[in-house]
């Protein structure tokens, strides 16, 4: 393995530990702090724009698809090995947008992995909520409330927004690769050698 590969497998790891590390602690030290759903009301950080309420979503954006926790987290697991294949195999480690992108999403893979397995330890009268993910951050604006999330979330969200720039960034220079192609002259035809001489 080269030196700088190395560095970067390095990177990606760290990005995913550490994010998931972050997210699994928020979540732990929040419920344990302000309880169960509905147990509290909302801490404002910013009244009435940015507080803290702890909520399970046993879904996945914005709730959708609940009650299937458990095919989330077998597409959680493939996408996992698909971001693995996708740094070994088709050469993504080798760009450090990419490493940065994926690490995110991996981090947040893994935080939100982990409640959906219920491996958090989910109350046993709340059977909705045993492969639920804890969220509690919330935004509000006036009558308009943002499905409350977590820091997992915000990994993904990060890391699929570097993924469409780059997506973009290399189908414009592609494009222009190709444009320059049609454009260019053609190269010089070289005479037959004695040609000019007649």
């Amino acid at each position: 393995m080269r030196p700088r590969t190395g560095l970067r497998w390095l990177v990606f790891v760290l990005i995913a530990a550490v994010g998931a590390g972050v997210d699994l602690w928020t979540k732990s030290w929040v419920f344990r702090w302000r309880g169960l759903p509905g147990e509290q009301p909302i801490y404002w950080i910013w009244e009435p724009y940015v507080g803290i309420q702890t909520a399970v979503n046993p879904g996945a954006l914005f709730g959708f698809g609940a009650g299937w926790g458990t095919v989330f987290a077998i597409f959680s697991i493939l996408a996992a090995a698909g971001i693995g294949l996708w740094l070994v195999r088709y050469g993504a480690i080798e760009s450090w947008w990419l490493v940065i992108a994926l690490g995110c999403v991996m981090g947040g893979i893994a935080g939100n992995l982990y409640d959906r397995l219920g491996l958090w330890n989910p109350p046993p009268e709340h059977p909705d909520w045993a492969s639920g993910v804890r969220d509690w951050i919330l935004l509000q604006y006036g009558n308009f409330t943002w499905p409350n999330f977590n820091i997992a979330d915000s990994l993904l969200v990060t890391g699929a927004v570097m993924l469409v720039i780059h997506s973009f960034a290399a189908g414009t220079e592609t494009h222009h690769a190709e444009s320059e192609r049609e454009t260019a002259p053609p190269p010089p035809q070289n005479s037959p050698q004695g040609a000019d001489d007649e």
